[in-house]
């Protein structure tokens, strides 16, 4: 599995040691993933949760005009975290070469932005119209990801980009003051499913769980037995440990 780590511009992370404010703080950050066992870099600045606060885009980029081109030096492959096509257009002309598009690419301005500079784009699964309005999914949770994919493939397909879509189930993503019981329990369903996505032919890319407890351990393990292509990750180490724990370490 390729594995993005996790550089966050944006100062209300749940994560807090992803978090940086500067560029040298990006490039430590940045490195010592890399070193843990990263492939590529994934950065945001704007945080998705329902806790963060949403600023304009132009906060957003100023938040990324710096930390995207320090962490791009590195060589690495890196992916700009967005929903917002001013900053998604800026970032990849700053260098990332991957859209990790935060609004599901619902908005026809992002498919023009990803048609424009021809790049990867993950495609997360949203249970609403941005990551902060999220509604729990009452049915089959795989059958409603597969609908939405049908329909963004259907999109992305106008645009000549099917081919360059990474699929990802979204379950990075939660409706706000959804009890973990209820999300650990639908988690583990889409992880099991996880080779119902292959139907689509194309890579599957899942936001890895990183907090330490049996039943986040016990998901994490899943996924990664799941195989899919790319994962994004906090801690990089603990994902390859798991890999060469079960035989998957190339």
């Amino acid at each position: 599995m390729r594995l993005f780590g996790v550089v966050n511009a944006s100062p209300d992370s749940l994560h807090a040691e992803s978090i940086v404010g500067t560029a040298d703080e990006a490039l430590q950050r940045a490195r010592r993933l890399l070193a843990d066992g990263a492939d590529a870099i994934d950065v945001g600045g704007q945080g998705s949760t329902d806790i963060a606060e949403v600023v304009d885009w132009e906060v957003e980029w100023r938040r990324l005009q710096e930390v995207l081109p320090a962490i791009v030096s590195l060589g690495a492959a890196v992916s700009v975290d967005t929903w917002r096509p001013e900053v998604a257009r800026r970032a990849l002309e700053a260098g990332a070469t991957v859209l990790n598009a935060a609004d599901g690419m619902q908005a026809e301005a992002m498919w023009a932005v990803a048609a424009e500079h021809r790049v990867a784009v993950v495609v997360p699964f949203l249970s609403g119209p941005d990551p902060r309005t999220l509604k729990v999914v009452e049915h089959d949770p795989v059958g409603a990801i597969i609908e939405f994919f049908e329909a963004r493939l259907a999109t992305a397909a106008r645009y000549g980009m099917r081919e360059r879509c990474i699929l990802d189930p979204g379950t990075g993503f939660a409706p706000p003051n959804w009890p973990w019981e209820q999300r650990y329990s639908y988690q583990k369903e889409v992880y099991t499913r996880l080779g119902e996505l292959r139907r689509f032919n194309l890579p599957i890319y899942v936001a890895l769980p990183w907090k330490r407890t049996v039943q986040h351990d016990e998901l994490l393990e899943l996924v990664v037995r799941q195989q899919p292509e790319f994962g994004r990750v906090h801690h990089p180490k603990r994902v390859r440990a798991i890999e060469a724990l079960i035989g998957l370490a190339e």
